[in-house]
């Protein structure tokens, strides 16, 4: 079902890439969570008042609160959708993680508002009316809450959407929490068992969880975590193919939500070779991974001498000195300054954000082994972190 609405209501359902189709499955989710659990919420409340059941009810509010959710989840993705402007240069798509947030935020207040209600419940319980139309309205209710959870997870995987991954963990929610209500309804027409406050309240406490786990999740993106490895593998891979590329460093990924990222990094070429055949190989480099990764990458050119013994000796040891140094990943951009006295020998070191060592320890490592060599080279180093895992 799902997929035939995709295919329906999508033009090109498949470029999930495209920020437009992207919108769109936002879009469609949506308009789809907003009818369905609107019409859910008026089913249950009906029963639940005919019942006199506080759970059914309360069941009922929270498909309410879920179409709310589902129109957070449709200004989200059209906000989202903004262009970049002189305030939001890099544009607005992090507000769909902010949607995920919002929705997040509301299933704890739905979990502490049931909870309240459950436990007065408990206090001062009710006969419930028991009827079959209730447990055929909830087994409906359970069977599209269960659609309503794999369409929506469906969605979030294609378009990697953290606000209808949440919606999609809403839904699941929904789905036990219904369940209780109905085990409460049938236990207590077969052992006369008053079980709705209490199921109420177990479901509370699951919604609460869910929420908490779902706010780190969602917030995830916004503190500034690690790229996928997946595109840092493809943009040092595409880098490092072009004939005449050395070696690449510093690469660095900023996420500005779906569809809004830009990466920098440094590519190494002969410094012999003709500058302006390195910078043109440069130019397709970041032309052709901003058109296939559907990125926006700057790079960095980085002459390196090839031809000289020295250079490549000291790479050669330094290399050899730093492999035995738990989280120091490697060096980059190494220069020999000579002069009458002593020879300055430049060069970066990169840690990884889980390198124990000190700065200090690891420079007088280096320092010890360079002295080693000749005592007039003096070590001049720049530590760079690792923002990508290695």
């Amino acid at each position: 079902m799902g997929t035939f609405l995709f295919k329906f209501f999508i033009k090109d359902f498949q470029n999930t890439k495209d920020p437009i189709v992207r919108d769109q499955y936002g879009k469609l989710a949506g308009v789809v969570g907003i009818i369905s659990n609107v019409i859910l919420c008026a089913m249950k409340v009906l029963i639940g008042i005919f019942t006199n059941s506080i759970a059914i009810i309360a069941d009922g509010i929270n498909n309410l609160a879920d179409a709310s959710s589902s129109i957070i989840t449709l200004i989200g993705f059209k906000l989202a959708a903004m262009p970049e402007d002189q305030d939001h240069p890099y544009g607005h798509a992090r507000i769909e993680y902010l949607t995920g947030l919002l929705i997040s935020a509301v299933i704890i207040a739905l979990g502490f508002q049931l909870i309240k209600t459950s436990f007065d419940k408990v206090l001062h319980p009710d006969l419930m009316q028991f009827s079959y139309i209730t447990i055929v309205i909830l087994a409906i209710s359970i069977a599209v809450k269960i659609w309503q959870a794999r369409f929506n997870r469906s969605a979030g995987k294609k378009i990697n959407s953290v606000a209808l991954m949440a919606t999609a963990t809403d839904s699941r929610n929904d789905v036990i929490s219904t369940s209780a209500v109905l085990i409460s309804i049938i236990i207590g027409k077969l052992t006369n068992l008053q079980l709705d406050g209490i199921m109420g309240c177990f479901v509370a406490l699951f919604i609460i969880w869910s929420g908490i786990q779902l706010i780190r999740e969602t917030s995830s993106p916004l503190l500034g975590e690690a790229p996928d490895p997946a595109l840092v593998t493809a943009i040092l891979e595409g880098a490092e193919s072009y004939e005449g590329v050395i070696g690449t460093h510093d690469l660095m990924v900023h996420n500005y939500g779906p569809g809004r990222i830009f990466a920098s990094i440094h590519i190494e070429v002969d410094s012999e070779r003709d500058i302006m055949e390195s910078h043109d190989m440069i130019d397709n480099i970041e032309r052709t991974l901003n058109q296939s990764l559907k990125i926006n990458l700057t790079a960095h050119m980085d002459p390196v001498k090839l031809n000289d013994p020295l250079t490549a000796e000291l790479r050669s040891i330094l290399k050899e000195t730093i492999a035995p140094l738990d989280g120091v990943l490697g060096i980059h951009d190494l220069r020999i300054i000579p002069g009458s006295t002593h020879t300055n020998i430049i060069f970066d070191v990169v840690l990884s954000s889980e390198c124990k060592l000190k700065q200090s320890a690891v420079q007088a490592i280096i320092n010890e082994k360079i002295k080693e060599i000749n005592k007039n080279y003096f070590v001049s180093i720049t530590f760079d972190k690792a923002y990508t895992k290695p």
